[in-house]
């Protein structure tokens, strides 16, 4: 009886340890079936009321600076306004079938002839050619060797040029008073293959110099001026395009040259004696109480003849005129010494056009009479 009470207990005793050891399983397997369902599921964020979700918002808009609208880049130049009394010109007052005369202290029109239908500015052109080339010029004293392919193209298209011969290696101070003075396009190109390496690249830097001053209504295609149906301005343009160049003191002093001789070269031992296109035609003084102190001409047969000039009176006010589209180069002086002349009633406006003028020697000139002169 008792050895079977012993055994009985023995019995209970591996029925204890046998249920522990299944519930013990039991608990690891749960544990690890939970474990292998939530590996791999993304970590659930925690749900932030609406109101402190706004307040961390607002917080956040605080510090950190607001997202401003583009804005159109600043112009260094503004279109100028007619002033209240502005002359009107006509066929009875000019030749030239566009015309401004602008206040450059006061940014305004003094007078004007279709001054914003496009024209072709022709060689007025350089006037950019040498703003750009002017900023763009580390050393004047470089030099740039002149070749074949520059000028035989420039011949081909008559174009004018001051003189330069294959294989002449020239200053570039020398190129940039070819530009201004005798209008050369073989100067032109010179500079911007130095510059650039071909006139189409420097050609972007001119319609860059353009945007950047604010011309709304001009576009280059070149740098010398020659005819090219997109390339274009208006006389207006024009006008605020040499208030900019007569900023910059180099172009100011080129375009105020009257004679200058280039460097003594293999080609050319004595230089080249280089004249401006636009004083070989006058003097400067020719208008009461004005002096024209710099300018550039233009001609093409597309673009007719044109001229944009600088002038200051006694009181140092200045001023730019700019005719287009005359039918004579002595009709385009005539025309700006008549418009100067309304500043202070300095030069008599003609009151017919056909009347007879006389140049520098005295010699009568039919202001109706046409012109075959190179492209300049």
């Amino acid at each position: 009886m008792r050895v079977h009470k012993k055994k009985s207990r023995s019995n209970s005793k591996i029925w204890i340890n046998v249920s522990i050891g299944v519930l013990c399983g039991f608990i690891v397997l749960v544990f690890l079936i939970v474990l292998l369902t939530q590996t791999g599921k993304p970590k659930i964020q925690q749900q932030i009321p609406a109101a402190v979700n706004a307040q961390n918002t607002a917080a956040q808009a605080e510090t950190e600076p607001a997202t401003e609208a583009p804005t159109e880049p600043e112009t260094l130049l503004t279109y100028p306004t007619a002033a209240e009394n502005v002359t009107e010109l006509t066929a009875n007052n000019i030749s030239s079938e566009h015309a401004v005369l602008l206040d450059v202290d006061n940014n305004t029109i003094l007078a004007q002839r279709d001054p914003d239908a496009r024209i072709y500015p022709a060689s007025m052109t350089k006037i950019m050619t040498l703003l750009v080339a002017a900023e763009h010029i580390e050393n004047m004293d470089d030099t740039f060797t002149m070749t074949y392919d520059i000028i035989a193209p420039l011949i081909d298209a008559e174009a004018s040029r001051a003189g330069f011969e294959e294989g002449e290696t020239v200053p570039l101070k020398d190129l940039m008073y070819g530009i201004a003075l005798p209008s050369g396009a073989d100067a032109t190109t010179a500079i911007s293959i130095y510059l650039c390496g071909s006139e189409d690249e420097f050609v972007k830097l001119m319609n860059e110099k353009a945007e950047e001053l604010g011309l709304e209504n001009t576009h280059f295609t070149n740098a010398s001026g020659l005819y090219d149906p997109n390339h274009y301005s208006t006389a207006t343009d024009i006008a605020m395009l040499m208030s900019a160049v007569m900023e910059n003191d180099t172009c100011r002093e080129i375009l105020g040259t009257y004679q200058y001789t280039t460097s003594a070269t293999e080609q050319h031992p004595k230089g080249i004696p280089l004249e401006s296109t636009m004083f070989s035609r006058m003097y400067g003084n020719e208008v009461t109480g004005i002096t024209i102190e710099a300018g550039k001409t233009g001609y093409t047969d597309e673009a007719g003849h044109c001229l944009v000039s600088y002038a200051t009176d006694a009181d140092g006010k200045q001023f730019i005129a700019v005719t287009a589209k005359g039918p004579t180069y002595w009709r385009a002086v005539f025309d700006t010494f008549a418009i100067y002349g309304l500043v202070h009633d300095g030069y008599p406006m003609p009151d017919n056009l056909a009347a007879q003028e006389t140049d520098e020697n005295g010699s009568a000139i039919d202001p109706t009479e046409t012109s075959t002169a190179p492209a300049a």
